[in-house]
């Protein structure tokens, strides 16, 4: 969870590492954006959430374009290959092989060599991959433990007992799952006794087991669950705060409107969104998407612009925290003039109450107040200020591409 965090500070905007669907290997993330971590079909207590979670904040695997993960389904050899590629980054111990079932422009070819260079798969005889085979249980845990070069610690007989169903473990198997068992690999559910060696895995399940395999080399947060199997040396507790620095940038948007509307002069009260899931490089989520940033839009008078000044961080567990952290500068204008169809001004938009006023009284549409008005000055005591223009121009501001804010001091957040 923690060391280096996975936010980027100065001007360069905090990016978590996403998800984007391919229509060959859902499974895979071939590009960085704002990852997707809630899916339709993975609901909060859904045994394997967590690690689903973590894994697609990291761009490990990834959802489909539905918005499900459908994580009953089948991975095949192929798709882990191309969940190794994501999540391990190691060199080469082999030179590569030419699997006759694998031609230069399957769409995995790459990381089947590269899972293959770096120990963490092989073939069959006859030089065969099987790349749209199902990969079962044993498979994965074999391939996890040999790329990551686990040698069993203890007994291999007496640890592999822990399972009831130890006997239908293929020979070939019992050393590196005896390994991987030694390193809180193994994630059974329902019953943590019963492994399942030669049952097909889920994509539920490979992401339990790829995200138990980075805690063990050091490099994710332990998850608590009652379904990882522990009989080796206990996973140190996780940390309980972590400091967010100087210089990160909060991904944030406005749910109540497209666009909002200020005068330059006015001051307006505001409450954004976070948009995405702020985490550290370990995965671990620090700011959950949905939390709330309370502050207003203030004027800036020397720049004849507004900027969101952020006061307060509101967690979605109800945690509190003062926030130093401000946007850009906005001065992008829009003109009201008189006759302007009040409409296509305040149709899917915020006004501050200035603004509303102002729109108000250069249109001559009194019923402009009943529009979606920030709080702030009553809108009333601000008409005279107006009587007379011709136009007007208000500041314009898009909430999902001006109001990103760069926290201005480092401050620490709980993770209890």
């Amino acid at each position: 969870m923690f060391g280096h965090f996975r936010w980027q500070s100065g001007c360069a905007a905090f990016m978590a590492l996403g998800i984007t669907a391919g229509t060959l290997a859902p499974l895979i993330t071939p590009t960085a954006s704002f990852a997707q971590t809630s899916f339709t079909d993975v609901q909060s207590n859904y045994w394997a959430a967590e690690f689903i979670q973590e894994l697609s904040q990291r761009g490990v695997i990834a959802g489909f374009p539905d918005g499900s993960f459908r994580p009953e389904e089948p991975v095949t050899r192929a798709q882990f290959a191309a969940m190794i590629g994501k999540a391990f980054q190691k060199a080469a111990e082999r030179q590569a092989v030419r699997f006759y079932d694998v031609p230069s422009s399957y769409w995995a070819e790459s990381a089947i060599q590269a899972a293959y260079t770096t120990g963490f798969l092989s073939g069959y005889p006859g030089n065969r991959f099987e790349p749209n085979q199902n990969i079962p249980r044993e498979q994965v845990l074999v391939s996890l433990a040999s790329g990551l070069n686990y040698g069993v610690s203890g007994g291999k007989e007496s640890t592999l007992q822990y399972y009831n169903d130890a006997d239908n473990i293929s020979g070939y198997a019992r050393s590196p799952i005896a390994a991987a068992t030694e390193k809180q690999i193994v994630v059974n559910y329902p019953n943590v006794k019963f492994l399942n060696p030669k049952v097909t895995a889920t994509r539920a399940q490979v992401a339990a087991f790829i995200y138990q395999a980075l805690v063990s080399s050091g490099q994710a947060a332990a998850i608590n669950s009652p379904y990882i199997v522990a009989i080796g040396e206990p996973t140190p507790p996780k940390p309980v705060a972590v400091t967010i620095p100087e210089g990160t940038v909060l991904p944030v948007r406005y749910e109540k409107a497209e666009k909002i509307l200020v005068t330059k002069d006015e001051t307006a009260p505001l409450t954004l969104t976070v948009a995405q899931n702020v985490v550290t490089d370990k995965g671990t989520v620090v700011i959950p998407a949905g939390s709330q940033v309370v502050g207003e839009l203030r004027p800036v008078k020397n720049k004849g612009g507004s900027q969101f000044v952020a006061q307060k961080l509101i967690l979605t567990n109800n945690q509190e925290y003062q926030i130093n952290a401000t946007s850009e500068v906005i001065t992008k204008t829009e003109t009201i003039k008189r006759g302007t169809n009040t409409g296509g001004i305040v149709k899917n938009a915020a006004l501050g109450a200035g603004a509303a006023a102002a729109v108000s009284v250069v249109t001559g549409d009194k019923a402009i107040a009943t529009e979606e008005v920030l709080g702030g000055a009553a809108i009333g005591g601000l008409i005279g200020l107006f009587f007379g223009k011709k136009s007007v121009d208000l500041i314009a501001i898009d909430p999902d591409t001006d109001l990103q804010m760069t926290i201005g001091q480092n401050f620490q957040v709980s993770l209890r």
